[in-house]
């Protein structure tokens, strides 16, 4: 089997910025886990939600059978007590924001896997399903849909990879050395001198993606970076001594800005790839689709859910 690892935030994100507005729905239907919806509801545009939905109905229809979709149900998490710097809420559209919620019981309701992240967050879901997915020998491959530089770092062989959808590509490990210069394994430190301005947090002043992956290719992690330059045994490498005393002097900065960009693979709860199979839409679904304005969606999958249960 293969197992598709959904970045539900980027795709949300994407679908927002790539779909045009088309109004407000009114209230959502009320979904399992949900209180009822009053009068005093604001109403929801729900273009981006819309669009997710029914692009991952057609990866369904595409012959996809196990599916997780994790989410930031909010975007803050542990690593914001960690750097004041990290990212925020802030600043993100009000009718983007408003859809999250509308998003995941969507989903739901069509009987998707979803990992709302709290604690957490979405790239940590996706990073422990990828593990957990590598670990059972059933699984022929996990792919993980985004192309957030930050889940390189889960990628193992031809087994676990990275897939831009939009760009129709698959990334494996000899990808991630090609595009990057390091091994997976070696992404949080490339990521913790070069910085992530998505994330909030901005490296080492000098270390540029070419010097970071010079030096990271010959040591692969911060620590093992000798602290005298004349220890540097790194060809063609320019600016050594202004390098290397820059990374003793903020050594303290860039192993917490590694941390914020190691993905916990072991928390975050996602169940196990049996608990990923798509099984067809629940009862709600019908007046999802309404709502979503999408009224064939609800007929789509149940007849693709009935063409399964034959098997």
């Amino acid at each position: 089997m293969i197992c598709h690892l959904v970045d539900g935030t980027y795709e949300l994100f994407r679908h927002f910025f790539a779909v045009p507005p088309r109004g407000p729905r009114g209230h959502r239907p009320v979904s399992s886990g949900s209180s009822a919806p009053g009068a005093e509801d604001p109403l929801v545009d729900v273009g981006a939600a819309r669009g997710v939905v029914e692009n991952l109905v057609r990866l369904l229809e595409s012959g996809a059978t196990h599916i997780g979709v994790a989410t930031d149900h909010v975007i803050e998490s542990f690593r914001n007590d960690l750097w004041a710097g990290y990212k925020t809420g802030a600043g993100i559209d009000p009718t983007l924001f408003a859809q999250f919620n509308v998003f995941e019981d969507a989903l739901r309701a069509f009987g998707f896997t979803v990992w709302a992240m709290v604690e957490f967050e979405a790239d940590d879901a996706l990073a422990a399903a990828a593990a957990v997915a590598d670990a059972d020998g059933r699984v022929q491959q996990a792919q993980i849909l985004t192309p957030d530089k930050d889940l390189a770092q889960c990628v193992r062989g031809d087994r676990v990879v990275q897939v831009d959808r939009r760009k129709s590509l698959v990334v494996n490990e000899a990808g991630v050395l090609a595009r990057y210069g390091v091994a997976p394994s070696s992404i949080p430190d490339y990521l913790a001198l070069v910085g992530d301005s998505a994330d909030g947090f901005p490296g080492l002043p000098g270390f540029g993606a070419k010097s970071a992956a010079a030096v990271l290719g010959r040591y692969g992690h911060l620590e093992d970076i000798p602290a005298a330059p004349g220890r540097w045994d790194v060809a063609g490498l320019r600016g050594v001594v202004k390098l290397a005393a820059t990374l003793q002097a903020g050594m303290t900065e860039a192993l917490l800005f590694r941390t914020l960009a190691t993905l916990d693979c072991a928390d975050p709860a996602v169940g196990v790839v049996d608990d990923w199979c798509w099984r067809g839409p629940t009862e709600r679904a019908e007046a999802w689709a309404n709502y979503l304005d999408l009224p064939n969606l609800a007929v789509r999958t149940r007849r693709l859910a009935a063409t399964r249960s034959d098997r």
